[in-house]
């Protein structure tokens, strides 16, 4: 099959091993970013198989339109950037593997990272001292202090495991049977949504990003955080209502934030707001990006191409288009 991979910025797909599972294709590899639809459409104009590095590109009808030799979407996680119901329209097929039960440790190890930058003022007191000057102020211990942690799923569980680890009380918000599961690991659950942001010295986000959960995090509870807290956010930027955030900052409560994630992306504005305030730590949504996290994404990846290859796809989550085929 032609195969093309889009996003891989970092050029680090084919030096992964399981790339070796694409060895009897034709794959070609982009590391820039576009969403032109033009530019895209000329890129994949005989591309079989598109592999999608999580969300970095949406593939909407306009695009699928254009593309008369593909055959198969394959990625890992959740699609909110590809219009299933086009693809379902065209007889493409998309395959994405959930890993239900299976914690990312990459991404709970950057939420801790995060988390000890900003209480830490790491970033700053090296960017003080490579400017010429010693220490530019006093962080914050975390032992004792209470950690929240709103959403107890896999990565949720993994950081407040940390938590623990460091000393800190653990306060959880979810729903009600992540609630329970939480009571009997031995966590706290807030009595409401209110007394966790009012009580959390450190609020983390841990939810997928679908229609009940987007804005679940409003500017009038980021009004109730500590003008000495933090907020960290390397799930999704939808979680928050937009612009609400930035205001909350300017504000005073919380009193900092660490983000892996934003409304729009990839951020390449210098100005972008977030990126210019001294009591925000940033990064590129690296959450998933290390090598050990991409041999296992991939190769869930590639695979759903070998079984489509063999007839027998996997991880469907359009079957329409395996009932039409087998209906013609």
């Amino acid at each position: 099959m032609k195969i093309t991979i889009l996003d891989d910025y970092a050029d680090t797909v084919r030096t992964l091993s399981c790339f070796r599972k694409l060895e009897d294709h034709q794959v070609e590899v982009w590391n820039d970013h576009v969403q032109d639809t033009d530019t895209l459409a000329e890129r994949l104009k005989d591309t079989e198989a598109l592999v999608l590095i999580r969300e970095r590109t949406r593939i909407q009808a306009p695009l699928l339109d254009r593309l008369d030799k593909l055959k198969l979407i394959s990625q890992r996680s959740v699609y909110p950037h590809i219009d299933i119901a086009a693809c379902t329209k065209r007889g493409v097929i998309v395959s994405s593997g959930q890993h239900p039960g299976t914690p990312s440790h990459a991404t709970s190890e950057l939420t801790w990272g995060l988390i000890l930058a900003a209480m830490r003022q790491i970033p700053q007191q090296v960017a003080s001292l490579r400017a010429g000057h010693w220490q530019m102020g006093v962080g914050h211990t975390l032992r004792d202090k209470t950690l929240g942690i709103y959403g107890y799923g896999r990565i949720g569980r993994a950081v407040a495991g940390y938590g623990k680890a460091f000393g800190m009380k653990v306060l959880v918000w979810a729903r009600e049977a992540s609630l329970a599961e939480a009571r009997a690991e031995g966590y706290t659950a807030a009595p409401t949504k209110e007394v966790f942001f009012e009580e959390a010295d450190i609020v983390s986000l841990h939810m997928r990003l679908v229609a009940a959960t987007r804005g679940i995090v409003t500017a009038g509870d980021l009004a109730r955080m500590k003008p000495t807290s933090l907020l960290v956010n390397t799930s999704r930027a939808g979680l928050i209502e937009p612009g609400a955030l930035v205001r909350a900052l300017q504000a005073g409560r919380p009193g900092m934030a660490a983000v892996d994630v934003y409304e729009e992306e990839p951020v390449l504005d210098t100005s972008y707001p977030l990126l210019a305030m001294d009591n925000v730590v940033c990064t590129p949504h690296i959450g998933y990006v290390t090598h050990e996290e991409y041999e296992i994404q991939f190769s869930d990846i590639f695979d759903q191409i070998t079984a489509y290859c063999a007839g027998r796809p996997i991880h469907v989550v359009n079957p329409e288009v395996l009932d039409s085929q087998n209906d013609g």
